[in-house]
């Protein structure tokens, strides 16, 4: 059997989140879902789960990759659990690993698709607007035996009608419409089809067409649905067609409450009636809506607004800031100013500035230059000077600074507003929402992107992105795919993407990385070379990262701290002194972070007299002002080694009781290791005094640990009330490590671990081998002890 040619796509711009390209409501198109709990939850006397449920729990639980990893062991996977693979992938919206995937399924010899399969991948398909993969596809479906269900032509249908661009349907010199002449090959038709058709047709401007087939469903026996009047309505509005819209809307009632209660029609018909300009009409559907969301609001004021109808349009909007149930967004509050600027009424707009500011829709700016750039930004606009690239760059690097969401999404709004583009835009775009922690934000920029616009540093930013917020293995797939298109990593994308390994604890990653580095001579750069110091000390590796440190050519205050630190967490501590002081040989200047590297390193080491030296020579010989970060690690030294006096003076030295509680908390834990069950106390009401704010569980479970040590189960009671009447819990810990390319996590009495059974198999051999070698638990107390768990 011939198979058509397969574009590969290009690679995934974005790991999570998706964005609509229409304003019209999805079509309801239905996947299997392994996302989903689409599968029945297992016996609970079954003690191990089916492959197809454990593939389809990691990929509901956002770990695809893992997933894939399982299904690679499989000898001859079949038709099912591919199928899940693709799913899962489209899921966690990933849809170019999903197109990826199925090229390699049909490669696969004795493998057959089915129509959940193809099904599937169009929406892949649909979801990154790859047109030829989809035809492609489609041609598979047609040369294939089997007998395509409605869900294979309904996801055609969809691809399509994603995919094509509107301007080519309407010109004349376009191919045949592709979405319609799917529709008039399908013999069975359901409202699912008939939705999308009618809203293809309402998106390319066919507004008869979309009405003659909003009627032809009816004639046929089809009931629609509410979606079907959601699509129908711009047509409606866009024929100008005042009986049909009467009749339309009438026909709601006819089919109940359901429908014309449903906030999606209620929103479509007030637009519809105010395009149409009647706008009593739509107020009065506006009226008898009972539960309002910010859609109608928005949509009832926009009509007042696009009708001119401005005053009408501030009665309305206050009349919704008096409403308790009102829901507003900002969208409402570009609708009222675009209102009082039409009206030229200063004062109210005044009125409406303060009232933004008041409810934190302004963002306050109180972080240094940042704020005068703000000011010289503001004094320029009033002087009438416009807004340049220039002048955008640093706003959007202000926003970043400050974590101004608000500023930063105004800054975007502007730029798009007035058209403006300059080179750049996007990596700064990409690593401002990524500093606002919206990195689903930064991933939709990113997928927006054409791939001749992605240069080195768009790829750096995302990459970037996605470790600064945790996504470690999507920073690892964004760099693959920086890979796959050619796109030579440089420096910065070297030193981002290699934090990644130590934190997911993948060394052997790392070393690839570095080959890389040599490779490319990458590896004699500072940051580079810094980065790699971090990596190889973090993941245990500390002569690889002497050897990496002695290579760098020129040393930067971080890289001698990070080498300082990588020594300090192998007990190395009086060689961190000695490259401590190396360092100053060299005429590099410590900061404020190498000193916490320093202390820490003595901490380890038992050097405490070394390490006060150090913290008092701090302000009276390099200036630097010892920070509540530069107590702790003085605190933890002093409480090591039972010098509880000193400790609790330093922390008595604390003027900043806000960032206090960490340094109170480490003397609370020493004085447990040392029994200094009266200080204990001491320090635990004055944790208790700061931690009120902050319901930290850490330290209730410390104290009650202490009570039990002593015996004084009364206090271990009311600690433990205390917790549950806060709703406190304490939070458990977790470890990874990587095997064979593969992390595993851990956490307390895990149970979830595929080898659970191995694991704690041999941890009871292990534990009676220390009771064969002498060693046993402590008994004292254990049963006061507050677990790290209670699951």
């Amino acid at each position: 059997m011939s198979t058509s040619a397969l574009p590969l796509p290009s690679p995934p711009s974005t790991l999570s989140g998706h964005h609509h390209h229409s304003n019209l409501p999805p079509s309801h198109l239905s996947l299997p879902n392994p996302c989903l709990p689409s599968l029945e939850e297992p016996h609970p006397h079954y003690r191990t789960p089916t492959i197809r449920s454990r593939l389809s729990k990691l990929c509901q639980e956002g770990q695809p990759h893992i997933a894939r990893q399982m299904f690679e062991t499989l000898p001859r996977p079949t038709t099912v659990l591919w199928n899940t693979i693709i799913i899962g992938f489209i899921c966690n919206n990933m849809p170019t690993e999903a197109l990826l995937f199925y090229s390699r399924m049909r490669s696969t010899p004795s493998t057959k698709c089915d129509s959940y399969t193809y099904s599937s991948i169009l929406k892949a398909c649909a979801n990154k607007r790859q047109s030829k993969f989809g035809k492609a596809v489609h041609c598979h479906v047609l040369r294939s035996n089997i007998n395509a269900s409605r869900i294979v032509y309904n996801s055609l249908l969809n691809m399509y009608s994603s995919c094509l661009l509107v301007s080519s349907v309407n010109s004349e010199l376009s191919e045949v419409d592709l979405v319609r002449r799917v529709f008039r090959t399908m013999k069975k038709r359901n409202v699912v089809a008939w939705n999308i058709m009618i809203a293809w047709y309402a998106k390319t401007e066919r507004f008869n067409e979309a009405v003659a087939h909003f009627r032809w469903m009816m004639k046929t026996g089809i009931k629609p649905t509410a979606v079907s009047f959601v699509n129908v309505f711009p047509a409606v509005s866009g024929l100008q067609d005042f009986r049909i819209a009467n009749v339309l809307y009438g026909l709601l009632f006819k089919f109940g409450c359901e429908y014309h209660s449903d906030l999606f029609v209620v929103s479509s018909a007030i637009s519809m009636y105010s395009q149409m300009g009647y706008l009593k009409l739509a107020r009065r559907i506006f009226d008898r809506c009972l539960e309002k969301n910010a859609e109608v609001w928005n949509t009832m004021i926009g009509g007042y607004v696009q009708n001119c109808c401005y005053l009408e349009a501030l009665k309305l909007f206050v009349e919704a800031l008096e409403s308790e149930h009102a829901s507003l967004d900002e969208l409402t509050f570009v609708a009222a100013l675009t209102a009082v600027s039409q009206l030229q009424q200063l004062g109210i707009g005044e009125q409406l500035h303060a009232f933004v500011i008041k409810n934190s829709m302004a963002s306050s700016v109180t972080n240094g230059l940042d704020e005068e750039g703000l000011m010289l930004v503001k004094e320029m606009q009033k002087q009438g000077f416009v807004v340049d690239s220039v002048t955008a760059t640093a706003l959007l690097s202000a926003a970043s600074n400050l974590r101004s969401e608000l500023m930063g999404k105004q800054t975007h709004a502007y730029l798009i507003r007035h058209g403006i583009h300059f080179e750049g835009m996007h990596s700064y775009l990409i690593d401002m929402y990524a500093k606002f922690g919206l990195v689903e934000k930064a991933q939709q920029l990113f997928e927006e992107m054409n791939d001749h616009l992605r240069d080195q540093a768009t790829w750096n930013a995302m990459i970037s992105a996605n470790v600064q917020n945790g996504l470690m293995e999507e920073a690892f797939v964004v760099f693959g795919q920086m890979l796959e298109r050619n796109v030579m990593p440089n420096a910065v994308t070297m030193a981002s993407v290699l934090p990644a390994c130590s934190q997911m604890g993948n060394a052997a990653l790392g070393k690839q990385l570095h080959g890389h580095a040599i490779r490319h001579y990458l590896d004699h750069n500072v940051f580079v070379g810094t980065a790699l110091v971090d990596m190889y000390s973090k993941t245990g590796a500390i002569a690889s990262a002497e050897n990496v440190f002695s290579r760098i050519p020129a040393k930067n205050p971080v890289t001698y701290t990070n080498m300082i630190l990588g020594y300090g967490q192998h007990g190395m501590g009086a060689t961190a002194l000695s490259l401590f002081d190396s360092m100053q040989v060299s005429g590099t200047t410590p900061d404020s972070i190498t000193f916490i590297a320093v202390l820490s390193a003595c901490s380890y080491a038992g050097l405490i007299d070394e390490g006060l030296q150090i913290f008092y020579s701090m302000e009276t010989k390099y200036g630097i002002k010892p920070l509540t970060e530069h107590y702790c690690c003085v605190i933890d030294m002093l409480g090591r080694v039972g010098r509880l006096a000193e400790a609790f003076q330093f922390a008595k030295e604390l003027v900043d009781q806000d960032n206090a509680i960490k340094a109170w908390g480490l003397l609370l834990a020493a004085c447990k290791i040392h029994g200094q069950y009266k200080l204990a106390k001491i320090v635990a009401d004055k944790l208790l005094e700061l931690d009120i704010r902050n319901s930290s569980s850490g330290y209730l479970v410390l104290l009650s640990n202490i009570y039990a040590d002593e015996g004084n189960w009364e206090y271990v009671d009311t600690v433990r009330k205390q917790m549950q009447e806060r709703g406190l819990k304490k939070e458990v810990g977790c470890s990874c490590i990587e095997i064979s390319g593969c992390v595993n996590c851990f956490v307390s009495k895990d149970q979830n671990h595929q080898k659970c059974e191995d694991i704690y198999e041999m941890l009871a051999i292990l534990a009676v081998e220390m009771m064969d070698a002498g060693y046993g638990p402590h008994h004292d107390s254990q049963r006061g002890h507050v677990c790290d768990s209670d699951d």
